[in-house]
């Protein structure tokens, strides 16, 4: 499938003129990158000693995917909770044991893990929900138990934003390619915010043939088009909380390397020559002609070859007739501290660019250092882990509160898509927990905070629990509400 089919179909079949497709070269080159394999670098010519060029291929660290994978643990992993106050919608959303509910039946938690690596890989992720066994009359959704719903996670190479406001996302086209009874067909649907600020979802299949994509029917089961009734959003976006420096980017993400692929070249040099050397730096024993027999057929026998100890001596004092040694021996040089040295500068290098700080990736095992040194040294990922828990909380608790008006508005089910929703991020990769639970008891001896706002953060209480366990004034409401 290529995007710039689809593109060029918005353009002449739904009007949107405007709509560039020159940024999809840079996603697919960063795609190729996070594979661990970019053509134009990794694939080069030598010259053999006949003459003739042979094509080889740089040995690769794939550091591109390794960074997204750090990220992906560090933003959405095992210990990371979405707490949803109302209990009904809670267990709608994520089960009795929060393994359950529509994330359960999505593989949310692994899903939505692989899909914040590929964000940070292409630059945009999202989440996009769809609903199997959806009743519509005319245009208008009648609520219907038997409906269900599915995520979708899709990233840059397949979302196409149609309308922007303050740089975010409002209409886009999700694209994808889907094999059907053996045939490959291009799935194209629509979110359009319509005039009476109600979202329209339209669905279009197409067979690509020829730089065109020719009109198919739809499978049976998805519906061709229909209006929510509300203005929310039945998808949400996800992106690196950094600023896209490259033009004509239609408001889609950039790539966490998208501005270290000098880094990324620098890794897989160092690397590349390292393997080289070891390659090329086993012992070289070089015989002279006088020690080598020869066979029937005229094939060279070795003195090895035949398990030979025992030799004659050639010429004065054991050298050849040409005054050299008959058995002469090279050890090239492995370089291995050098080497490694190379690799762990570009390491560096690569990490400070992809927002890690300068010591993410070290090779320095035997080394031992303090509590405070190692913390002082995560300054700077602390600081770029909470600037991205700001997309990725937004983007969760978008999601959520569309399953939610799903779950009231097209399945009938007893939720509240406007209950409070909060994440709470398992830091502790990255933070000294004990330090700062520390530094707050402190706080709480020298009065800056109260013993009430301590055990809400550290034991998950809510105000009102927390004001009862430390003896804090209630007010009359907040005491009536704890009595009952």
């Amino acid at each position: 499938m290529k995007i710039e089919t689809v593109i060029e179909y918005l353009k002449k079949g739904l009007g949107y003129e405007d709509l560039p497709s020159s940024y999809y070269a840079h996603i697919a080159d960063w795609i190729a990158w996070w594979r661990g394999f970019y053509k134009p670098f990794h694939r080069f010519v030598e010259r053999g000693s006949d003459n003739r060029l042979i094509e080889r291929e740089l040995y690769t660290l794939k550091m591109a995917k390794k960074a997204c994978e750090d990220w992906a643990a560090i933003l959405l992993n095992e210990k990371t909770q979405i707490v949803i106050e109302d209990q009904k919608s809670n267990e709608f959303v994520q089960g009795k044991d929060g393994l359950g509910g529509v994330f359960g039946d999505n593989d949310f938690w692994e899903q939505g893990n692989a899909l914040i690596e590929k964000a940070f890989a292409t630059g945009t992720g999202a989440f996009v929900l769809r609903v199997d066994g959806m009743k519509v009359i005319g245009e208008k959704i009648v609520k219907d138990k038997v409906a269900s719903i599915r995520i979708e996670y899709l990233t840059a190479d397949h979302i196409v934003p149609l309308t922007l406001r303050q740089g975010k996302i409002i209409d886009v086209a999700f694209v994808s390619e889907v094999l059907r009874r053996g045939k490959k067909y291009v799935y194209i649907e629509t979110h359009i915010l319509n005039d009476n600020n109600e979202y329209e979802i339209t669905n279009q299949y197409f067979r690509e043939e020829e730089g065109s994509l020719t009109p198919e029917e739809l499978p049976e089961g998805i519906i061709e088009s229909f209006v929510t009734g509300a203005d929310i959003p039945l998808f949400s976006i996800i992106s690196p909380n950094i600023v896209n420096n490259i033009e004509d980017s239609n408001g889609l993400g950039i790539s966490i390397f998208a501005n270290a692929i000098d880094n990324l070249k620098g890794v897989d040099l160092a690397f590349n020559n390292f393997c080289r050397d070891l390659k090329l730096g086993g012992k070289k024993v070089f015989l002279s002609k006088s020690l080598i027999q020869y066979d029937q057929h005229g094939n060279a026998i070795t003195p090895d070859d035949v398990a030979q100890q025992l030799f004659l001596q050639v010429g004065d004092e054991g050298l050849t007739e040409n005054g050299n040694k008959p058995i002469q021996e090279y050890n090239p040089a492995l370089r291995v501290q050098e080497n490694i040295d190379a690799i762990q500068a570009q390491l560096d290098y690569l990490s400070f660019k992809c927002g890690f700080g300068t010591k993410h990736y070290q090779f320095n095992a035997g080394s031992v250092v303090t509590a405070t040194q190692y913390m002082g040294d995560k300054q700077e990922l602390i600081q770029n882990a909470a600037k991205h828990y700001i997309v990725v909380e937004r983007a969760l608790i978008s999601l959520v509160r569309s399953i939610l008006w799903i779950g009231k508005e097209v399945i009938g089910a007893p939720v509240d898509p406007d209950t409070q929703i909060k994440v709470n991020f398992e830091d502790s990769y990255i933070i000294d927990k004990e330090s700062e639970r520390q530094r707050d008891l402190q706080e709480v001896r020298d009065g800056l905070m109260q013993p009430w706002e301590f055990r809400m953060k550290w034991y998950g209480e809510d105000e009102k629990t927390a004001k009862k366990m430390t003896g804090a004034a209630l007010t009359d409401d907040e005491l009536m509400e704890f009595e009952e």
